[in-house]
């Protein structure tokens, strides 16, 4: 294999993919990149085997075509310290190649790339789907904070990909809170559904396009997600998501209408002094009015806040982890906010106030003296 790209280029096109690298792994081939040249096409893959990443460059010119598999961190940390130049790469020896620049070069090892893993496609009765990329970035953003953080618990720990023909909604969830992301753009010639592990998704949400579509294809174990050079592929979480429409409240009467900013800086003053076991506070509602208080017994602090809102609807005094209020509103975006309670035991619904919602949380309430 020999031939010249952009130092840039290359570098550009190996950090898209090193996410994928294991930190740790039994297997010493995955601690490298594969490259794969053909005409004048370098495709390069990473993978851990759950999450494997592939993207496409362009080289200046080919003069031997090829496959290797080479040492991951040694030529990121390398081209890192490139200037912006051509570079040629060169399997010179049986064991070695070079990567030759304009003052100088350096000698890495190479591998068999047969010793490369094959990667699992969807198979014949894989669905398709194209979804705009900056929808797909906005669902993921808006969901993926609200799966849960325990690995034991894989389904939990995802995001559920609920498809209609009409329309597509993110949703995730911890248990304690939940949030859906509905997206009218994203539709499908039939129903489906898949679940995607929730670090496959951050990975995907840093390295997606800013505009431009992605196209995902996926079966019930193996989602292919495309876009411009660059292919991703998951393996899906298998399993059934719970039914997350049953536990969407539908008559909480109970409507506050607040300032997003002035509710989020609220609860986080008084969460200051709230017990740092369980971070629970208090919301006292009455007529027009919000109070939210919090007291840790233990070290004797304790701290209440007034705050302007229009609530309509009965006197209520409902408890709340404050980590979980904090998250929702951090990740809405909307000035104005609505809360429908019903009572101090039953969920409560969080959502913009603009007519068109595409994004709403839930939270669980919890018991405060």
């Amino acid at each position: 294999m020999k031939f010249t790209v952009s130092s840039t280029d290359l570098l550009k096109a190996i950090l898209t993919v090193q996410k994928a690298i294991p930190a740790k792994t039994t297997e010493a081939i995955l601690e490298d990149y594969l490259f794969v040249l053909k005409g004048e096409t370098l495709e390069i893959t990473a993978s851990d085997m759950e999450l494997t990443l592939k993207t496409e460059l362009s080289v200046q010119s080919t003069e031997e075509e090829g496959s290797i598999a080479v040492p991951a961190k040694q030529l990121t940390d390398l081209l890192k310290e490139l200037p912006d130049q051509p570079v040629v790469l060169n399997t010179a020896n049986e064991n070695s190649f070079e990567c030759a620049w304009t003052s100088g070069s350096s000698t890495l090892p190479y591998f068999n790339p047969e010793d490369y893993p094959v990667f699992q496609t969807p198979g014949e009765t894989a669905v398709t789907i194209e979804v705009p990329a900056q929808t797909l970035s906005e669902g993921i953003s808006s969901t993926v904070y609200a799966s849960s953080d325990e690995e034991n618990r894989p389904i939990m720990n995802s995001i559920f990909f609920d498809i209609k023909p009409d329309s597509t909604t993110l949703v995730a969830s911890d248990l304690q809170k939940l949030i859906c992301y509905t997206a009218n753009d994203v539709k499908a010639p039939q129903e489906a559904s898949f679940i995607l592990n929730k670090r496959h998704a951050n990975v995907l949400k840093t390295i997606l396009p800013k505009e431009g579509d992605v196209t995902i294809t996926f079966d019930e174990k193996i989602a292919r997600i495309k876009f411009a050079d660059t292919t991703m592929l998951s393996c899906l979480v298998v399993g059934k998501y719970p039914d997350y429409k049953t536990i969407i409240p539908k008559n909480n009467s109970n409507i506050l209408q607040i300032s997003r900013v002035q509710l989020l800086n609220t609860v986080k003053r008084i969460a200051v002094c709230s017990p740092k076991a369980s971070n629970h506070i208090k919301f006292e509602l009455t007529q027009g009015s919000l109070e939210v208080s919090a007291q840790d017994v233990g070290f004797e602090i304790a701290a209440h806040d007034k705050v302007e809102c229009r609530y309509d609807g009965d006197d209520l005094v409902i408890g709340f982890k404050s980590t979980h209020i904090t998250e929702i509103l951090s990740n809405l975006g909307s000035e104005e906010i609505t809360l429908k309670f019903a009572d101090k035991r039953r969920s409560v619904l969080i959502l913009p106030s603009e007519e068109d919602v595409k994004v709403f949380g839930i939270v669980m309430p919890i018991m405060v003296r």
